[in-house]
């Protein structure tokens, strides 16, 4: 048995519904019952020595090991993860035959912990924001109640009491929220301009940027809880769109314990193994703790041609409105809320009343029809927009100003001309996502393909062979393999190209239609530099995206 994590969950989350803390562990099969029921013992007989009595314990095992988690105070979340490792230390030295460590030293220890962590400004404060109704955010530099413009901030060792604050000024603001395995930047992005169009100020998170209004914050992967917090104190913001990836749910919980509408786009194999998380299934249940935040007036936005998704869906317990591209989708049929793609129209079905919000001649991102992951995607636009009451008329205004310039959507199906050479950039980085790009691509005619192809170090070998056979139905004429060195994680240089190589060579590709880039900016220009008039490119880009597109400058929009 192993410890391989000890750390802070700032939210709710997978096994709880309030912040707390939680242990990693690798265990044995004839391990894990025993360690489990010992750990259990041990951090309960510890929180009730320091007070926390009414601390819940929770634990989810699977195949080689188990989450143990605890919930604690907001002010003590730190002192929290002492409470649980010492829990799992005295498991270890029973497991052991070692002499356990010694319990009253180690109570008044974490008690002195507890006391020096605590800040009892923020519970006050927190505890009035819940009096007020309004949202509450803490985090080691501040704390602020209410959201977006309706949103109060303080230094987190500064704060007032309750009395000292003008409730007058705080309210909260609309919350929508996103994940799902692929769709997820491009759809906040929709939604973003879909707000827009109905003249209110969107702010988004994402992987790429945090955007008040157009405007850029910060750049970098603010799809956690971090970049929430700081777009939901932004007090600019009308509407917040927080793209929710899986990493940060599973490494801190939510940022924010009530949203109006939650959106899982879908549910595919990508970063599986990690936290535990070996399946479709619970993958899906991971992404599915956005749902926790939504209350009976919200609803939870899923999509209908996802088995995972319908599998778990009986488990929710706010309505839901599901989209789909199949009108005949039996859940369709029965659901009172949908949005579905029906004979070239996207439609809205809600209140009784079928409307018909815009055909997809008419909205960019969906390529006429042809990019069917944007039609699902502007499907749950729809039914997210709707939620908070967006007008089908800016819903509409949105979904036809939205992708027709590069910027829009930026890395995301992007497609260029230059002299009879078509190149259509994306992000795709895992087998469905490639899958859906590719159907696209097969839309376009070309005399020769060439494909841009990587991976990150962190996926498990099978996984990067997955990603190699997916690529096949591209029918490339030649594949360039790009070293991503910002993405190595782990890996040595030139390790994943090689994995790459090694199945589509298994795969029939012979090796001279293969090249290798020791960079995707070398790979982009290895692919302009060997092109001619009827090629198509297909440049997956991940890591020198704003390169790349400057590279791509001289070519034309939407070729």
């Amino acid at each position: 048995m192993d410890l391989l994590d000890s750390r802070r969950l700032t939210g709710p989350n997978l096994l709880l519904d309030r912040p707390g803390a939680i242990l990693e562990i690798s265990l044995s099969p004839e391990e894990a019952e025993a360690a489990v029921a010992t750990w259990a013992s041990q951090v309960r007989r510890m929180l009730d020595a320091v007070g926390w009595t009414g601390a819940e314990i929770a634990a989810r095992r699977f195949p080689g090991g188990a989450s143990l988690a605890i919930t604690a105070p907001i002010d003590a979340l730190y002192s929290a993860t002492e409470v649980n490792d010492w829990a799992w230390e005295a498991v270890e030295a029973q497991f052991a035959g070692r002499e356990a460590p010694d319990f009253r030293e180690a109570a008044s220890r974490l008690r002195a912990e507890i006391a020096r962590e605590a800040n009892p400004a923020l519970i006050a404060l927190q505890a009035g924001a819940a009096a007020h109704g309004v949202s509450f955010l803490a985090d080691d530099r501040a704390a602020s109640v209410g959201l977006g413009k309706g949103s109060l901030s303080w230094p987190v060792r500064a704060l007032p009491s309750p009395d000292q604050v003008d409730w007058n000024r705080v309210h909260d603001i609309p919350v929508l929220l996103v994940t799902g395995t692929n769709g997820k930047t491009t759809t906040v992005r929709l939604l973003a301009a879909l707000v827009d169009a109905a003249e209110q100020m969107a702010g988004t998170t994402s992987t790429d940027v945090i955007e008040v209004g157009g405007e850029v914050i910060e750049r970098g992967d603010f799809s956690g809880p971090g970049g929430a917090r700081t777009l939901l104190r932004d007090r600019r913001v009308e509407v917040a769109i927080l793209e929710t990836a899986r990493g940060g749910l599973l490494r801190r919980g939510l940022a924010v314990n009530h949203a109006d509408a939650a959106l899982v786009t879908n549910v595919a194999a990508d970063h599986l193994g990690e936290f535990g998380i070996l399946d479709l299934p619970a993958l899906a249940a991971a992404k599915l703790v956005i749902a926790r935040a939504v209350g009976p007036q919200g609803r939870i936005v899923l999509n209908a041609d996802d088995p995972e998704l319908v599998a778990a869906a009986g488990a929710l317990r706010s309505p839901i409105l599901w989209f789909s591209l199949d009108p005949g989708n039996p859940l369709i049929r029965q659901a009172g809320e949908t949005c579905i793609y029906e004979a070239g129209s996207l439609v809205l079905v809600w209140g009784g009343e079928r409307i018909e919000v815009a055909t997809v001649d008419r909205v960019p991102i969906t390529f006429g029809g042809a990019a069917r992951h944007n039609v699902a995607n502007a499907l749950a636009a729809i039914g997210m927009a709707s939620a908070i009451g967006v007008p089908v008329e800016a819903m509409a205004r949105g979904l036809r100003r939205f992708g027709g310039r590069p910027e829009d959507n930026s890395g995301r199906a992007n497609l260029f001309e230059r002299d009879g050479v078509r190149v259509l950039v994306d992000y795709a980085h895992n087998p469905h996502g490639l899958a859906a790009l590719l159907d696209l691509a097969r839309t376009i005619p070309a005399e020769r393909r060439l494909l841009l192809l990587g991976h990150a170090g962190d996926r498990g070998e099978e996984a990067i062979r997955d990603l190699a056979r997916a690529a096949l139905p591209f029918q490339a004429d030649r594949i360039i393999l790009k070293e991503l060195p910002e993405m190595l994680r782990g890996r040595q240089p030139g390790e994943v190209p090689a994995i790459l190589e090694d199945e589509l060579r298994r795969q029939g590709i012979p090796p001279e239609r293969i090249e290798r880039a020791g960079s995707e900016l070398e790979g982009v220009r290895k692919a302009l530099s060997e092109a001619r008039p009827g090629d198509l490119l297909i440049l997956l880009v991940h890591t020198q995206r704003e390169e790349v597109m400057a590279a791509l400058q001289t070519l034309t929009p939407g070729g």
